[in-house]
């Protein structure tokens, strides 16, 4: 599914859409350039899992947990992941495996150990239809 966002606060909407659908185990990975609005679609994701606290990327952390209405939420940026192999030192078979809903950023770069059923989000610019413009495609 390909879904057009003319603005943030239409990616913001995109993800909050997504998000209030979560059901436990679920695995988002989510992949596109810096700059194309990972973290506000995952800022509105993390809203529809009713977290309301402020979500930041946890670009230096790896791994920000989150307590929502719904579920928990485990959302990663692996920007900085030099090897899988700190993966494993966070435990994330844990989270990837467990009760809540995981969100990964940058999640071509742990490709190797991401599960099999999961749901890949890409985000692309395309300035010719505008600055704003994303085309946010759902798999």
């Amino acid at each position: 599914m390909i879904i057009d966002s003319f603005s943030a606060e239409d990616t913001f909407k995109i993800g909050y859409n997504l998000g209030s659908k979560a059901v436990r185990g679920q695995v988002y990975c989510i992949n596109g350039d810096l700059g194309v609005g990972k973290t506000v679609f995952t800022q509105g994701f993390a809203k529809g899992l009713g977290v309301y606290e402020p979500v930041n990327s946890p670009t230096f952390t790896i791994i920000q947990e989150y307590e929502g209405e719904k579920l928990s939420f485990y959302h990663f940026d692996v920007y900085r992941i030099g090897d899988v192999s700190e993966m494993e030192e966070i435990g994330y078979e844990e989270y990837f495996y467990g009760e809540g809903v995981c969100l990964i950023e940058w999640a071509e770069l742990i490709d190797e150990i991401l599960p099999r059923t999961r749901t890949n989000i890409s985000i692309k610019k395309n300035l010719s239809k505008g600055y704003d413009y994303r085309e946010i495609e759902i798999i």
